[in-house]
């Protein structure tokens, strides 16, 4: 990264892999403190901004930022300024700023083709290492899954939720490999392996949120990479389809078969006894209702940052985080928090609209639109997958032909 050359391009790269690394090192007690890679992701994003420029346009990124510091005020004016306050405001603003700075260093920013795939290796591999190190954890599954409930032991001893967001972004990359990658048969056979073995593991933590985010990101997609391409290389994916099918169909069925039929009944919203449930969100929908009517009661500058937790345990005896960052960003920001939500949902679509050239722009979009209805920003992923979104994409020598972008 300090280099002169390809800056930004090394900057990418090594986010990736910390974002990659995150969750692997949280299970393992591997980081300094719990938000350590957020605020790795921001240093290494603030030496690239320091040496290179960003778009003017950007800036709308910066309102957002300011949006979020009213909040801070509030809660140490309620709070007192202690240990725990601050724990709170580091806990909760630590993901929101690093989306913010993603997107003020990715906004129009361009790189190559080549380069992007680089980027998604660099997600992936330390997720290899994370899944070989789930198998390493849970040899026997049927010891450990008696139900139908996200399931820590198959999950590395780790939060169910996030460890099937990360897998989630592994299956999307292998996904993309499989279809775009120009690679040699044996690479191919090799994705596909890992792509099974991705999939199984994701599922069987019983983790539905991250399973749903990346197939809804594999869909977008395969459909907009069909529309783009030529007629050879169509026929080509048609060929990919009818084997990626088969083998989601087959790791479906061993899933199955290793988890007794739980994972069919979880996915069908019943319990261990085949009874449908009566709450298909296992009860983020109270959470969200109670942040909703937080800012209801709170409605200009809202209660505080970090102070949903502890609003939370005084009214109800609960202890529970969000899993919801929209109405997080409510509750703790009123109507500041609307405003910067509104920044976040809207600003890339207008991007989008005079800038076709990123083709994976849905797909990360709607990543961190999903992940932040069900798991909030715990982790980086969404913050820096949200950034990649805003890129500008060339293409060389690709079945996807686009205009060059000077850079």
């Amino acid at each position: 990264m300090v280099s002169k050359k390809r800056k930004s391009f090394y900057v990418l790269v090594a986010c990736a892999y910390i974002v990659g690394v995150e969750v692997f090192l949280r299970m393992n007690g591997g980081t300094i403190f719990y938000e350590a890679s957020k605020y790795l992701v921001i240093v290494f994003i603030c030496m690239g901004l320091v040496s290179n420029s960003f778009s003017n346009k950007s800036l709308v990124y910066v309102l957002y930022l300011l949006l979020l510091i009213p909040g801070i005020f509030v809660a140490v004016a309620d709070m007192g300024f202690d240990t725990n306050i601050r724990k709170a405001i580091a806990f909760n603003l630590s993901g929101p700023v690093c989306l913010g700075i993603s997107a003020i260093f990715c906004y129009k920013r361009t790189i190559s083709f080549r380069q992007i795939q680089t980027v998604l290796d660099a997600f992936l591999w330390p997720l290899v290492s994370m899944l070989g190190y789930l198998f390493l954890y849970t040899p026997n599954l049927e010891s450990v899954i008696t139900g139908t409930e996200s399931n820590f032991a198959t999950s590395g001893g780790f939060g169910p939720n996030q460890v099937a967001t990360v897998l989630g972004i592994g299956i999307f990359i292998l996904t993309v490999r499989f279809f775009m990658y120009k690679t040699s048969f044996f690479i191919k056979v090799s994705d596909l392996i890992l792509l099974g073995l991705f999939v199984f593991r994701a599922i069987i933590t019983f983790s539905r949120g991250g399973v749903l985010t990346a197939l809804l990101m594999i869909l977008v997609f395969i459909a907009l990479y069909y529309l783009k391409v030529n007629l050879k290389t169509k026929l080509k994916l048609k060929g990919y389809l009818l084997v990626f099918l088969g083998l989601i169909a087959i790791t479906w069925f061993i899933s199955s078969v290793k988890t007794g039929g739980f994972i069919d009944k979880r996915y069908a919203n019943q319990d261990a006894a085949g009874r449908e449930k009566d709450d298909v969100t296992t009860g983020r929908t109270d959470l969200v209702e109670f942040e909703f009517a937080e800012f209801i009661d709170n409605p200009f500058l809202g209660i505080g940052v970090g102070k949903v937790k502890e609003e939370r345990l005084d009214e109800t005896g609960v202890v529970a985080a969000s899993h919801n960052e929209i109405s997080r960003i409510f509750a703790e920001h009123g109507l500041l928090g609307v405003l910067a939500f509104l920044i976040l949902l809207i600003t890339p679509l207008v991007f989008r609209l005079n800038n076709k050239t990123n083709l994976f722009f849905y797909s990360f979009y709607l990543f961190w639109l999903f992940t932040i209805n069900h798991s909030a920003m715990r982790i980086a992923a969404p913050a820096f997958i949200y950034g990649l979104c805003l890129l500008n994409i060339s293409y060389e020598n690709t079945s996807v032909h686009r205009k060059q972008i000077s850079q």
